[in-house]
C-alpha cells in the first residue's frame, strides 16, 4: 500500500526543508547548532502541519543520533522510561553522540508523565525535542522548560503551499506520470487551513478520483471534490482556528448569542477547557481592558474555576463569563498602547534612564547623580509633582489614548489635570 503523499513528500535535509528560514536559513538560529552538532533539548510550536515532525527527523539524520518517537496521544510513563532506558543503553554504545527522544503534542502529557522526563534531560542520557501546537509557557512544566529551548516555526505562507504542491507534481513518482496543471489554487488553500500535510493528502485525494492522466486544478474541480468530506469540528486543524477567532470577535463586537453559539460548537467538539478559558483571560485584557477590569478578574477565576471542575459543569461558568465579556463595555486602549510602546523600543534601542529615576543603593552611585532631584510623588499636593520620566529622546511621547467609555473618560480627566503642559490628553 503506498504511503500518503505529505509522507512520500517530507524532506530529509535542510535544504529540501521548506519555509521557516529564520530558523533554518543560511543565518537561522537553529541551523547553527545542526551543522555543528550541538543540539540542546528543545520545544518546536507552531500550528500543525508546518514540519515540526519533519525537522526533529532533519536534526536526528543530519547529526547522526539515533532516533526514539513517542506519541503523547498513545504514551504514558511507562513507555517514557522504556524509551528512556533503551537509550541509555544504546549511549555510548554505537555513538558518542546521545540519542534523540521526539515527543509529539508534548502539550498532552500529563505532569506525572513529563515530570518523568526530567532526569534523563538534564543527565544527558536523550536530547528531547517536543512538538506542540499549544503555547509550551502554558503546557510545559517549568521544571522542564527550563531546560528546553523553545523555537517558534510559522505559518505557511501562500508561496509556500504552491511551491509544495508544484514540488509534489515534479518529484512524485507517481504524480509525475501525470499532467497536472495547477490552474487554480485558491480552493485548495482554503481547504488545507495552512496545514501543509492536509493540502497535499487532498490533492492526492482529488489526482486519484479523477481517473486519467490530464488533469486540470480549479476551484470547482476541488470543492465537488471535497464537498462531501467536510470535516466537522477538529481541534488541531483550520475550523480549531476559525471557530476561536469568530468566538473572540463575536465577544468583542458585544454579540452574546453568537459568542455562547460558538462556544458550544467548541464544547461539543470536545476543545481544551483551558484553551478556551485562556482566550477568555486575552479577551478580558485585549478588548475589555480598564473599560471594566472586573472583567478581567471574573476571566482569570474562570480559568481557575473550569480547570477544577472539568465537563460538563463547567460549560455553565464558560457561558457565565462569555455573556458578561460580550456585554461588558469595551476598550482596546491597553493593548494599542503596549503595542506602540513596543514599536518605540524597537525604534530607538536601550535609551538610558533618566538620573533622577535611577537607584542609588551605594556611594559611588549617590556620587554619579544616580537619584538626584527625584520627585517623591507623595510629598506633593495630590500625590503628584510634574517631572519626566521618559528617556530624553523620548520625551512627551503619548502611548496611551483613553477609550470612549465612562471609566477611561475619568481616566482622561486625571491624566488632564495632572500633565497639563506635557500631553495633550
Amino acid at each position: 500500500m503506498n504511503k500518503p503523499l505529505a509522507e512520500r513528500l517530507r524532506p530529509k535535509s535542510l535544504e529540501d526543508y521548506i519555509s521557516q528560514k529564520h530558523l533554518v536559513g543560511d543565518k537561522g538560529s537553529l541551523r547553527n547548532q545542526i551543522e555543528k552538532g550541538i543540539i540542546p533539548s528543545l520545544i518546536l510550536w507552531g500550528p500543525p502541519g508546518v514540519g515540526k515532525t519533519t525537522l526533529a527527523n532533519i536534526v536526528a539524520e543530519t547529526t547522526d543520533r539515533p532516533f526514539y518517537t513517542l506519541s503523547a496521544i498513545s504514551s504514558g510513563v511507562k513507555d517514557v522510561r522504556e524509551v528512556i532506558e533503551r537509550a541509555k543503553k544504546q549511549d555510548g554504545l554505537f555513538t558518542t553522540k546521545n540519542p534523540i527522544l521526539f515527543i509529539d503534542e508534548i502539550h498532552r502529557f500529563s505532569k506525572s508523565q513529563q515530570d518523568s522526563l526530567l532526569g534523563a534531560v538534564e543527565k544527558g542520557w536523550v536530547t528531547l525535542i517536543g512538538a506542540t501546537t499549544e503555547n509550551p509557557s502554558f503546557e510545559v512544566i517549568p521544571a522542564l522548560l527550563s531546560r528546553c529551548q523553545v523555537y517558534v516555526l510559522n505559518s505557511f505562507t501562500k508561496e509556500n503551499l504552491i511551491q509544495l504542491l508544484e514540488r509534489a507534481i515534479k518529484k512524485d513518482k507517481l504524480l509525475s506520470s501525470k499532467n497536472i496543471e495547477l490552474k487554480e489554487t485558491q480552493a485548495l488553500l482554503r481547504a488545507s487551513g495552512g496545514d501543509a500535510r492536509k493540502l497535499l493528502n487532498i490533492f492526492e485525494l482529488i489526482v486519484n478520483s479523477e481517473g486519467k492522466n490530464d488533469i486540470q486544478i480549479t476551484n470547482t474541480l476541488v470543492e465537488e471534490k471535497i464537498q462531501q468530506n467536510v470535516v466537522r469540528y477538529d481541534k488541531t486543524g483550520e475550523q480549531h482556528y476559525d471557530i476561536i477567532s469568530a468566538f473572540i470577535k463575536s465577544i468583542r463586537g458585544s454579540d452574546p448569542n453568537a459568542a455562547v453559539y460558538w462556544l458550544a460548537r467548541m464544547i461539543e467538539g470536545g476543545e481544551d477547557l483551558k484553551f478556551i478559558a485562556r482566550r477568555l483571560v486575552i479577551s478580558a485584557s485585549e478588548d475589555i481592558g480598564i473599560a471594566n477590569p472586573t472583567a478581567l478578574i471574573m476571566a482569570n477565576n474562570t480559568f481557575q474555576a473550569v480547570t477544577t471542575v472539568g465537563y460538563p459543569e463547567a460549560r455553565i461558568i464558560l457561558s457565565q463569563c462569555v455573556v458578561y465579556l460580550a456585554t461588558s463595555a469595551k476598550s482596546n486602549a491597553s493593548y494599542m498602547a503596549i503595542n506602540k510602546a513596543q514599536q518605540l523600543v524597537k525604534q530607538t534601542g536601550d535609551l538610558p534612564v533618566p538620573l533622577p529615576l535611577r537607584n542609588a543603593p551605594t556611594k559611588l552611585m549617590k556620587e554619579l547623580g544616580y537619584g538626584d532631584d527625584y520627585k517623591y510623588a507623595h510629598n506633593y499636593e495630590n500625590n503628584f509633582a510634574e517631572a519626566e520620566f521618559l528617556p530624553q529622546d523620548i520625551a512627551g511621547t503619548k502611548l496611551y489614548e483613553p477609550g470612549n467609555n465612562k471609566r477611561e473618560q475619568l481616566n482622561r480627566e486625571f491624566l488632564k489635570n495632572r500633565w497639563k503642559s506635557k500631553y495633550d490628553y
